[in-house]
């Protein structure tokens, strides 16, 4: 099946990211957010990512029009009913995320291929929600993705191996490399870096060494390009022990159980980056400060 219309459900900061990729590759991409502020929020993000390409000369400021008008934006999920593929961006919840597979199943052809985005949830579960399980995988793209160069794609055991031939060839056409995977909580790549940062944090917990001199360990000595700690804080606490939870329920395995410090200062409201304070303090600008909350 050759794919050249794309659907991205949920228009925030993957969302976008991913559409950005699939209309840069050429292809008609349609978004969906349930209200117009969000598709808004969600093109400036955009409009804002596709300058810094023109900038950095990955792209001529014709190439990004050109992608730019091969998106566009609905409130409506009727109209994803002549997508060739859809990719569902939503909250990692889920509840939610199954809501709507099962009103998308409604809607569109039985050709159409479903994608979830998901980083840790079961691929096969979301598929049972619909009639098409063998033309269900996961497309787990990795943030920023317009810069990130991997898609993992998860096969569950429903899913036929046509549509993974499929997705393999889509995922390539979008300039990026993928990997194939089994539908097994974390995939490949969370599934081997969570067990890092959470032994990041113990480590931390134990008093091996200070937030600063772990990363700066990982960077110069392992030739990592972000410490554990400056990763965490960039891709959010919160998310980090989700993540992690859902991993320790699957496997019980104490290398994935969340450090009881991850947990209190996902209460206390440091979440990040994205809330100015993690392991990290940040500015205004979104700029690190050389201090240690934690201590």
């Amino acid at each position: 099946m050759e794919i050249t219309k794309v659907g991205v459900v949920g228009f925030g900061l993957m969302g976008s990211g991913i559409a950005q990729v699939c209309a840069q590759a050429g292809f008609d991409t349609l978004v969906r957010e349930v209200d117009q502020s969000f598709i808004d929020k969600g093109f400036a993000r955009v409009d804002s990512s596709l300058a810094r390409v023109v900038k950095a000369g990955r792209a001529t400021e014709d190439q990004a029009k050109a992608a730019r008008g091969r998106m566009r934006g609905t409130t409506s999920l009727a109209d994803f009913n002549d997508r060739d593929l859809v990719i569902e961006a939503v909250i990692e919840v889920i509840g939610a995320k199954k809501q709507v597979f099962g009103e998308l199943d409604a809607v569109c052809g039985p050709e159409t291929i479903f994608c979830s985005n998901t980083s840790s949830l079961t691929i096969v579960e979301m598929a049972a929600t619909t009639k098409r399980p063998d033309r269900f995988a996961g497309l787990h793209f990795f943030n920023p993705a317009p810069v990130m160069p991997l898609v993992e794609v998860v096969q569950a055991i429903t899913t036929s191996d046509a549509t993974v031939a499929t997705l393999h060839a889509f995922v390539t056409k979008l300039g990026k490399t993928p990997a194939v995977c089994k539908d097994t909580p974390g995939f490949i790549v969370n599934r081997l870096l969570v067990p890092y940062l959470l032994g990041a944090i113990r480590a931390l917990e134990q008093g091996v060494a200070t937030v600063e001199d772990i990363d700066n360990a990982v960077k110069l000595g392992l030739r990592h390009p972000m410490g554990p700690f400056e990763l965490i804080d960039y891709t959010g606490l919160d998310i980090n022990l989700h993540v992690a939870n859902i991993l320790f329920e699957e496997f019980r395995d104490p290398s994935v159980a969340p450090p009881a410090l991850l947990k209190r200062m996902v209460l206390a409201g440091r979440l990040g980056a994205k809330a100015g304070r993690g392991f990290y303090e940040y500015d205004e600008k979104g700029q690190k400060k050389p201090s240690t909350p934690t201590k």
